[in-house]
């Protein structure tokens, strides 16, 4: 009974010491080309001020931020045609009430900036 736990921890030990030498000498698999950067700021149409809260997302994604103190927000996306992004407004009248937007990014590249004005409601 105590030899096959012994040799229980030594395979699961060789077993990890295999995997760590391959990691080592191939490394982990990478993702190139395959993404690109969605950056922007999010500002009232009326006043021209950075919003804050804003829930930033890409439609049929779970993937979503919110805007930052200056509007601001960023994030990574895989690489495929038309990108619908949504500003939708989800903390009600604490930074005042927005209408929310969408828009399309048909031309991507490696980084897109989208500089989006909300009306108030």
């Amino acid at each position: 009974m105590k030899k096959n736990w012994i040799k229980n921890i030594f395979r699961g030990l060789s077993l990890t010491s295999v995997m760590f030498i391959f990691q080592a000498c191939y490394g982990t698999p990478q993702d190139y080309g395959n993404d690109f950067i969605i950056e922007g700021q999010v500002k009232s149409k009326a006043t021209g001020l950075p919003i804050k809260g804003i829930k930033v997302s890409v439609a049929h994604d779970i993937q979503y931020v919110h805007t930052n103190e200056e509007g601001k927000f960023s994030f990574y996306m895989e690489l495929r045609p038309d990108v619908k992004v949504l500003f939708e407004d989800v903390d009600g009248e604490k930074n005042g009430e927005f209408a929310n937007a969408d828009t399309v990014i048909k031309e991507i590249e490696e980084k897109v900036f989208l500089d989006i004005k909300l009306e108030n409601i």
